[in-house]
């Protein structure tokens, strides 16, 4: 389904996974609407209680996401891009601070904002015909929505400048190699792929995963001698919760524990 609230975005939910496909023929660049409306989105599934994961993926077989549309910035508008910027960053962060599992489907091109949605996504999948760059810089620009960042958190430094500074484009053999995704898959099944590793999340405690994704993120920020003490006081919070009572009594029982999210 789409509505109006999600411009250039469908949303779908199987069980306890939204999958979220990128829809704006024929490249699914982004605009400034689907930007605020794929914030919208990531905040309205985060209160629903039943996603513990959402997959996003590009529509057909060709585009996972080309990024922004160039024609935005070729009179030189500063406030526009300003704008641009603005919306870019609101919309990756929050798919970035999703409180579940977020995976991305790659199944064709990811170029600029195309490759950074996918690099906010905390999982990546990639199919065997798509190709990866930050094209940015060879039009005079740079990645904004997170690119230098989450790129060399992921790849480390120096894939990072070849991609970004050189300007190099990554090919799927590639990607897996240097850690840009974490499963390849045959062209036209990198949905199906993603949707696997997607329903894996469910057997695990949506309470659980929330707090150790955080603690994850974190170490980005903080080094151990910080984020150490806050891992044993999130772990002493979850005593706090319904799925930690369940999740001990299930597997005591020997029985598939019956998760509340709370």
């Amino acid at each position: 389904m789409t509505t109006q609230d999600y411009p250039g975005l469908l949303l779908e939910k199987r069980g306890h996974t939204a999958l979220i496909t990128l829809h704006n023929p024929p490249a699914h660049t982004w605009t400034a609407e689907s930007l605020t409306g794929l914030a919208r989105l990531v905040r309205d599934l985060d209160a629903d209680r039943d996603i513990y994961a959402l997959v996003v993926t590009g529509d057909g077989e060709k585009f996972f996401s080309a990024g922004a549309d160039l024609k935005l910035f070729a009179d030189g508008d500063k406030g526009r891009a300003a704008t641009m910027a603005q919306r870019f960053g609101e919309a990756f962060e929050t798919l970035a601070a999703f409180r579940g599992v977020s995976i991305a489907a790659i199944n064709g091109y990811a170029m600029g904002g195309g490759l950074e949605c996918a690099l906010a996504c905390d999982l990546r999948v990639v199919e065997s015909h798509a190709q990866l760059a930050l094209p940015e810089a060879s039009v005079g620009l740079l990645p904004c929505a997170g690119g230098t960042q989450w790129l060399s958190w992921t790849i480390g430094e120096s894939w990072a400048k070849r991609m970004v500074l050189l300007g190099e484009r990554v090919d799927a053999a590639t990607a897996l190699r240097i850690g840009l995704t974490d499963e390849l898959a045959e062209k036209g099944q990198g949905l199906a792929t993603a949707l696997a590793l997607a329903d894996k999340v469910a057997k695990q405690s949506p309470s659980a995963v929330r707090a150790c994704k955080r603690l994850i993120q974190g170490a980005r920020y903080a080094g151990p001698h910080g984020q150490l003490p806050s891992e044993r006081e999130a772990f002493v919070a979850l005593f706090d919760t319904e799925d930690q009572r369940e999740g001990v009594g299930a597997f005591l029982s020997k029985r598939a524990p019956q998760w509340k999210n709370g």
